[in-house]
């Protein structure tokens, strides 16, 4: 794992020449800024590649101003690189950020109904349907595939004794809804639905703008973590998002029931979230 960021004050031979620095497992680039010229970032990509090609390590997190140049992150990508960013953690804290909405809007979990989007039925989206159905007064699911949920909802009831409700009215299903999650359905079908004017979106897959002259409600594009001492503090530490930091910890292939106990464990909360144009 390599932790990629800029150097505050670079001399003018290290930005002439492109020279990367190298401590421990940071690679430290001669810049200080996120404006970089397409052509110094494809400069810097090449030589980053030399770096990584000696690790064994296909994984990257990238400081908040490095992040911001996509022409030298896409490279690193298109060899295979991850560049962690927080977005698979994202899934992952869908607890913690629907309770932090709830007490945003002082809104209580029994007396909340919850809709969610979603087609995929990974074992992230099931568990968090069978969470949700536990705490929240009731939770319905718009699903492309009926029949599939249809044995979700059946088990939730045989073990929870809690229904749930799956349907797919483009017209009704998301009418009334406030609080929504969306786990993986595309813009272009979010759109084909009457939406609550005033829904809060909780958008996973990527951007997402509502097209209604009336919809005036809330979509939640990204979010940032509280530090809470989950991360060691250091100075340096400053120039990276704590989300990730944080989800650089994990392997990706671990059981989500042990991933949620290590979030719990570690009282991980939500310092905010980000909407298209504000912070909430």
């Amino acid at each position: 794992m390599f932790y990629i960021q800029e150097n505050d004050k670079p001399s003018i031979i290290e930005k002439l020449l492109c020279k990367i620095k190298i401590e421990g497992n940071k690679i430290i680039l001669p810049t200080e800024g996120k404006n970089l010229t397409e052509k110094k970032q494809k400069q810097l990509a090449k030589k980053t590649l030399k770096i990584l090609k000696r690790s064994s390590s296909k994984k990257t997190v990238a400081s908040k101003i490095i992040a911001e140049n996509k022409k030298y992150i896409n490279i690193l990508e298109q060899e295979n690189y991850i560049n962690i960013t927080g977005k698979w953690l994202y899934k992952m804290l869908i607890p913690e950020i629907s309770e932090y909405i709830l007490k945003k809007e002082n809104w209580k979990q029994e007396e909340t109904n919850m809709y969610i989007l979603v087609n995929d039925l990974t074992d992230i989206a099931i568990e968090n349907i069978k969470n949700f159905a536990k705490k929240y007064k009731s939770i319905t699911v718009i699903t492309n595939h009926i029949d599939k949920l249809k044995k979700i909802e059946e088990q939730i009831y045989e073990e929870q004794g809690v229904y749930i409700t799956v349907m797919n009215n483009k017209k009704k299903s998301l009418s009334r809804a406030k609080i929504i999650i969306n786990f993986d359905f595309p813009k272009e079908l979010i759109n084909q639905y009457n939406i609550y004017e005033k829904a809060i979106i909780i958008n996973i897959p990527g951007k997402l703008k509502i097209n209604k002259k009336r919809y005036d409600g809330k979509v939640i594009q990204d979010y940032e973590i509280k530090n809470n001492n989950i991360i060691q503090y250091n100075q340096e530490n400053e120039k990276f998002y704590a989300k990730a930091i944080y989800e650089s910890k994990f392997y990706y292939e671990q059981p989500y029931r042990y991933i949620r106990e290590k979030i719990e464990k570690d009282k991980v909360m939500i310092e905010k979230l980000y909407l298209q144009n504000a912070i909430y």
